[in-house]
């Protein structure tokens, strides 16, 4: 009894450390997350990064994307476009997979063979997408004035520079591939997650410059940290909540000892989707706002056209109304999309198991009866989980324009969330990790 009330030692410590492989992957990932960085910082040959700094710190959209880039579009680094094009390529696939049966078979059917097939055709389709968005910021920094050197061979210069942007662009979803396989956490969301907190001190300093001469402004500023904090505190609540579902297990006689009998659960959560409504949802919004903007610089075409596209510009600038209004909407929807493509949320094959084992949900018949009523409480917590996730990707925004202190929006509701999320679900891989080494001891000791 006094053994097992002694507290842990350092040496037992790290042999739960080791033996779980916990610190390798740790490693691996910060190893990864500073190769990428150092891209980061690696300038494409022939540009001005100082004219087009300056124009990132005007422009509200270039400014937020820039923020997922960890800062590699503000310097026009050859990681300039970042996990965007891998991240727009896999919500195409996932939402095509649903579409094109063959692609839904491979999804659900063909098990891991069908699952790396279809990470081939993201990948593929990434590099299809890095090129065009290549050739679409060549074509941007070419009406930025001052961007471009003179001294530079145009021909060989936009060549040169798609091929590096589309290589800059494989190689970040490559690194967050590695992460995802052999580190800890999801690859793509850790980089965005530390392409955020890069940016952090800069916020800071802008907001301390900001409200330094303002009494009013500091109040301002300390509602805006207790709502910040506040939606920290909603978006765990969200992250972590489930709705269980009581089911009762039949009890099993075997010679003579009884087995079985006892209630367990199915666990619902509210955000089945975690932070991958909130990527995806900046993804499909920015991918056609990027377009407009760069069509809106680049001002070809007649007076209508040029006109038009201004107005798309505005409608899906990260600034305005509307992008707030479409941002919940998509939220919503993709919130609901990945509750319906999760395995482990599919109300006729959740019903069909427990028939086989003899389990049932209280008051409930088993099979389609039972399917039918977890499909409503399916819906009824996914739709509580969407509405929340709206509300919480909303609230710090709209403190940050009541306040007048728009120095904190990079790290407002959408990185919030994102931070929060990504955060969450390292420490639960943490947890799975160290319970891993627990079972490990208990069988060893046996």
């Amino acid at each position: 009894m006094a053994q097992s009330l002694k507290m842990p030692t350092t040496d037992d410590l790290m042999s739960m450390w080791n033996a779980s492989g916990l610190k390798q992957k740790i490693i691996f990932s910060l190893l990864m997350i500073a190769v990428w960085r150092l891209g980061v910082q690696m300038p494409l040959y022939g540009i001005n990064n100082q004219a087009f700094t300056a124009l990132a710190q005007s422009n509200s959209l270039i400014g937020f994307l820039d923020l997922f880039s960890g800062g590699a579009l503000g310097k026009v680094s050859i990681l300039a476009l970042g996990i965007g094009p891998f991240i727009t390529s896999s919500i195409i696939v996932q939402l095509v997979s649903v579409v094109i049966p063959s692609l839904e078979k491979l999804q659900k059917e063909e098990g891991e063979a069908g699952r790396r097939k279809l990470s081939q055709y993201t990948r593929v389709f990434t590099v299809v997408l890095a090129i065009f968005q290549s050739f679409v910021f060549m074509m941007y920094l070419h009406h930025v004035p001052n961007a471009i050197m003179a001294q530079v061979n145009p021909i060989a210069f936009y060549a040169s520079s798609i091929c590096v942007l589309t290589a800059g662009a494989v190689l970040v979803m490559w690194i967050s591939e590695l992460i995802t396989e052999n580190g800890i956490g999801n690859g793509g969301s850790l980089i965005i997650f530390c392409g955020i907190l890069s940016g952090i001190p800069v916020y800071a300093s802008s907001t301390a410059k900001l409200v330094k001469a303002s009494s009013q402004m500091q109040l301002g500023l300390f509602l805006l940290l207790a709502i910040f904090f506040l939606a920290m505190v909603l978006i765990v609540i969200m992250q972590e909540a489930v709705r269980k579902v009581i089911i009762v297990n039949p009890k099993r006689q075997i010679g003579n000892k009884v087995y079985g009998g006892m209630n367990s659960f199915i666990p619902f959560k509210l955000n089945p989707g975690g932070v991958m409504p909130i990527i995806f949802a900046i993804a499909i919004l920015l991918f056609p706002s990027t377009i407009f903007e760069l069509l809106r610089q680049a001002n070809i075409g007649s007076v209508a056209f040029n006109n038009a596209i201004a107005k798309m510009a505005m409608v899906l600038s990260p600034s305005g109304a509307w992008y707030y209004v479409l941002y919940v909407g998509l939220i919503i929807a993709l919130t609901f999309f990945y509750a319906s493509i999760m395995p482990n949320m599919q109300p006729k094959d959740i019903a069909d198991n427990l028939k086989k084992y003899g389990s049932s949900i209280p008051g409930i018949k088993p099979g389609r009866p039972t399917a039918e009523a977890l499909d409503k409480i399916l819906s009824k917590t996914t739709f509580i989980g969407a509405i929340g996730l709206g509300i919480i990707a909303l609230v710090p925004s709209l403190a940050s324009g009541l306040t007048h202190i728009e120095t904190l929006q990079g790290i407002g509701s959408t990185s919030l969330i994102i931070m929060v999320g990504v955060a969450l679900d390292l420490i639960n891989q943490v947890k799975t990790h160290l319970l891993a080494r627990n079972y490990e001891s208990f069988l060893k000791d046996m």
